[in-house]
Protein backbone atom coordinates (compact mmCIF):
# COMPACT_ATOMS: atom_id res chain seq x y z
CA UNK A 1 0.00 0.00 0.00
CA UNK A 2 1.17 3.24 -0.78
CA UNK A 3 1.81 6.42 1.18
CA UNK A 4 -1.19 9.24 0.76
CA UNK A 5 1.32 10.99 -1.78
CA UNK A 6 2.30 14.67 -1.72
CA UNK A 7 0.05 16.92 0.09
CA UNK A 8 -2.36 19.40 -1.75
CA UNK A 9 -0.99 22.94 -2.06
CA UNK A 10 -2.58 25.27 0.60
CA UNK A 11 -3.21 21.95 3.06
CA UNK A 12 -2.38 21.94 6.45
CA UNK A 13 -0.98 19.05 9.04
CA UNK A 14 -3.33 18.74 12.52
CA UNK A 15 0.19 19.96 14.05
CA UNK A 16 -0.19 23.14 12.07
CA UNK A 17 -4.02 23.87 12.99
CA UNK A 18 -3.60 22.92 16.22
CA UNK A 19 -0.56 25.68 16.62
CA UNK A 20 -2.32 28.23 14.68
CA UNK A 21 -5.30 27.67 16.97
CA UNK A 22 -3.58 28.23 19.82
CA UNK A 23 -1.94 31.15 18.85
CA UNK A 24 -5.02 32.47 18.38
CA UNK A 25 -6.66 31.53 22.32
CA UNK A 26 -5.45 32.00 25.48
CA UNK A 27 -5.29 28.54 26.67
CA UNK A 28 -5.70 28.13 30.86
CA UNK A 29 -4.34 25.87 33.53
CA UNK A 30 -7.18 23.18 35.40
CA UNK A 31 -6.90 25.23 38.52
CA UNK A 32 -7.41 28.59 36.37
CA UNK A 33 -10.36 27.16 34.49
CA UNK A 34 -11.68 26.67 38.27
CA UNK A 35 -11.09 30.24 39.39
CA UNK A 36 -12.64 31.45 36.24
CA UNK A 37 -15.45 28.98 36.49
CA UNK A 38 -16.06 30.20 40.17
CA UNK A 39 -16.37 34.05 38.49
CA UNK A 40 -18.69 32.89 36.36
CA UNK A 41 -17.40 31.37 33.40
CA UNK A 42 -18.83 28.37 31.69
CA UNK A 43 -17.19 25.42 31.43
CA UNK A 44 -18.23 23.35 28.44
CA UNK A 45 -17.25 19.74 28.34
CA UNK A 46 -16.74 18.16 24.35
CA UNK A 47 -16.07 14.85 25.35
CA UNK A 48 -18.12 11.96 24.32
CA UNK A 49 -20.52 10.16 26.34
CA UNK A 50 -18.17 6.85 26.57
CA UNK A 51 -15.16 9.66 27.77
CA UNK A 52 -17.69 11.47 30.27
CA UNK A 53 -18.73 7.61 31.21
CA UNK A 54 -15.81 5.88 31.75
CA UNK A 55 -13.55 8.85 33.28
CA UNK A 56 -16.05 10.78 34.91
CA UNK A 57 -17.45 14.49 34.89
CA UNK A 58 -16.89 17.69 36.38
CA UNK A 59 -19.40 19.24 38.11
CA UNK A 60 -21.38 21.71 36.93
CA UNK A 61 -20.12 21.31 33.45
CA UNK A 62 -22.12 22.18 30.10
CA UNK A 63 -22.12 19.26 27.88
CA UNK A 64 -22.00 20.08 24.52
CA UNK A 65 -20.38 17.27 22.72
CA UNK A 66 -18.15 18.56 19.68
CA UNK A 67 -20.81 18.42 16.77
CA UNK A 68 -22.57 20.82 18.62
CA UNK A 69 -20.70 23.39 19.92
CA UNK A 70 -21.15 26.23 17.53
CA UNK A 71 -24.79 26.04 17.45
CA UNK A 72 -25.11 25.80 20.95
CA UNK A 73 -22.62 28.93 21.64
CA UNK A 74 -23.44 31.15 18.60
CA UNK A 75 -25.17 33.83 20.26
CA UNK A 76 -27.82 34.03 16.81
CA UNK A 77 -28.07 30.96 16.52
CA UNK A 78 -32.26 29.55 16.58
CA UNK A 79 -30.25 26.14 18.56
CA UNK A 80 -27.51 28.22 21.23
CA UNK A 81 -27.86 27.04 24.73
CA UNK A 82 -29.21 29.73 27.55
CA UNK A 83 -25.51 30.35 28.50
CA UNK A 84 -24.88 31.84 25.03
CA UNK A 85 -25.75 35.06 26.41
CA UNK A 86 -23.89 37.15 23.91
CA UNK A 87 -20.50 37.79 22.43
CA UNK A 88 -18.55 38.25 25.44
CA UNK A 89 -19.52 35.16 27.10
CA UNK A 90 -16.47 33.79 29.15
CA UNK A 91 -16.25 29.93 27.69
CA UNK A 92 -13.60 27.32 29.07
CA UNK A 93 -13.60 24.47 26.57
CA UNK A 94 -12.51 21.08 28.24
CA UNK A 95 -11.67 18.26 26.51
CA UNK A 96 -9.71 14.65 27.09
CA UNK A 97 -6.41 16.00 27.19
CA UNK A 98 -6.22 19.43 25.69
CA UNK A 99 -6.23 18.91 21.72
CA UNK A 100 -9.75 19.24 20.31
CA UNK A 101 -10.62 21.87 22.91
CA UNK A 102 -8.22 23.96 21.30
CA UNK A 103 -9.35 23.84 17.89
CA UNK A 104 -12.91 24.11 19.36
CA UNK A 105 -12.24 27.47 21.16
CA UNK A 106 -10.50 28.83 18.38
CA UNK A 107 -13.78 28.00 16.51
CA UNK A 108 -15.76 29.90 19.08
CA UNK A 109 -13.68 33.03 18.66
CA UNK A 110 -14.15 32.73 15.06
CA UNK A 111 -17.71 32.88 15.71
CA UNK A 112 -16.82 36.33 17.71
CA UNK A 113 -16.66 34.74 21.63
CA UNK A 114 -13.43 36.23 22.13
CA UNK A 115 -12.82 35.10 24.88
CA UNK A 116 -13.03 31.20 24.76
CA UNK A 117 -10.10 29.69 25.58
CA UNK A 118 -9.08 25.61 26.60
CA UNK A 119 -8.08 23.41 29.79
CA UNK A 120 -4.33 22.64 29.38
CA UNK A 121 -4.13 19.10 29.39
CA UNK A 122 -8.40 18.77 29.45
CA UNK A 123 -9.83 16.51 32.08
CA UNK A 124 -7.07 13.92 32.56
CA UNK A 125 -4.83 17.36 33.68
CA UNK A 126 -8.66 18.34 35.51
CA UNK A 127 -8.34 15.16 37.51
CA UNK A 128 -4.42 15.01 38.06
CA UNK A 129 -4.81 17.90 39.83
CA UNK A 130 -7.26 16.88 42.07
CA UNK A 131 -10.07 18.66 40.97
CA UNK A 132 -13.47 18.17 41.23
CA UNK A 133 -14.78 14.94 39.13
CA UNK A 134 -18.16 12.75 39.77
CA UNK A 135 -18.97 9.32 38.59
CA UNK A 136 -16.50 7.48 36.22
CA UNK A 137 -15.20 3.65 35.86
CA UNK A 138 -11.87 3.85 35.22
Amino acid sequence: MSGPGPRPPGAKSVDQLLAEARGRITRVTPAEAARRVAEGAVLVDIRPQWQREADGEVPGAVVVERNHLEWRFDPESDARLPQATGYDVDVVVLCQEGYTSSLAADALRSLGLARASDVIGGHRAWVADGLPVTGGTT
